[in-house]
């Protein structure tokens, strides 16, 4: 039996480096693509890399960029890879108000130059493709969200996206490629970047608690998110790409909870309750023997709020059998005792 050979674009991030565990342990070779970068990068896969030799040379890192079309199809037709999981991206909704030309080129374009690629050294007959979608495509649309919820972007990072969300159904469509959007709710852990909302709480609990820092800046504390756990996400992008047909399914835990009851469960953790006062930019959340240690700041809300994202997962538990298997309170437990590590 042939070992099967899987590229991974975005392998040094959150979603990357626990697909690339799972893979491996699933007797892939894993190729994977990292941009060059002064300082170190690989931090979330170090302990795999150094393990490499160990694991018989199955993890294989290559310099190389989405946007650089000329290095992608060399390296597509050097390996020849059976399946892609595509998670590079600028990924961060704040960051894309910022770049929003860069956000656009390597969340939409980088993709089409992808599956460009691949049709034109014919492996789009055999290589099967995942793209990384996400729940920010529904935007303003009211929840549950599912696969037939219209879309409405509301940030440069949403409408990148959407263009290659519509790029792969073209591709599959048009040429036969078996390409799929994985339309995933938002998802943490304990590898999550630290300018991440969930990240950025949870580090301010640690830090707070052993008093190294006194306040945590946040913005729309009413904004909800249906929050699960990446490295229960990853098996569900396996899982698309295992399937007799390609489907775009939306991936989520169905449920949902403000920014608020994620800084309520995460001061909870460490046995302190938040106790909030004021309204809107005015309120502040107080913890017994810390005083205020929560504000609002105006800096911190998005030019385009999205209220409420709340997945409808039925149609991937009935297509893939596939559900979350960790529960919010055990994801915000374990992102917490990391950081108070």
């Amino acid at each position: 039996m042939s070992v099967k050979i899987a590229l991974v674009t975005g392998i040094t991030g959150q979603d990357g480096s626990y697909l690339a565990e799972f893979l491996l342990n699933k007797g892939y070779m894993v190729h994977g693509i990292i941009r060059r970068s002064s300082s170190v990068t690989t931090t979330r896969i170090e302990a795999l890399y150094q393990d490499r030799h160990a694991q018989g040379a199955r993890l294989i890192l290559h310099y190389g960029d989405l946007l650089d079309g000329n290095s992608l199809h060399k390296l597509l037709a050097q390996i020849r890879p059976d399946e892609i999981y595509n998670l590079a991206a600028q990924s961060h909704v704040q960051v894309s108000f910022e770049t929003p030309c860069y956000t656009s080129q390597v969340d939409g374009f980088g993709v089409q130059l992808l599956l460009e690629s691949l049709r034109a050294l014919d492996l789009h007959r055999t290589c099967r493709v995942y793209q990384a979608s996400t729940s920010e495509l529904f935007g303003s649309s009211p929840p549950p969200q599912s696969e037939v919820t219209p879309f409405y972007p509301r940030s440069p990072y949403a409408v990148a996206k959407l263009f290659a969300f519509w790029t792969v159904v073209n591709h599959r469509e048009s040429h036969g490629t078996f390409a799929v959007n994985g339309i995933l709710f938002n998802h943490e852990s304990e590898r999550r970047g630290i300018t991440f909302v969930t990240r950025k709480i949870t580090r301010a609990v640690a830090a707070i608690i052993s008093g190294r820092q006194q306040k945590l800046y946040l913005g729309n504390l009413n904004a909800k998110r249906d929050w699960g756990y990446a490295q229960d996400y990853v098996e569900a992008m396996w899982m698309m790409l295992q399937q007799d047909q390609p489907r775009d399914l939306v991936i989520a835990t169905g449920e949902s909870r403000s920014v608020r009851e994620f800084v309520e469960a995460a001061f909870d953790c460490v046995g302190h309750k938040v106790r909030w006062v004021g309204q809107g930019v005015d309120e502040r959340g107080f913890v017994e023997g810390f005083g205020e240690v929560i504000v609002v700041h105006p800096d911190h809300f998005r030019p385009c709020e999205v209220e409420n994202l709340h997945g409808d997962p039925s149609l991937a538990r009935e297509t893939l059998q596939w559900v979350p298997k960790t529960s919010f309170k055990e994801l915000v437990a374990k992102m917490v005792a990391h950081d108070c590590v």
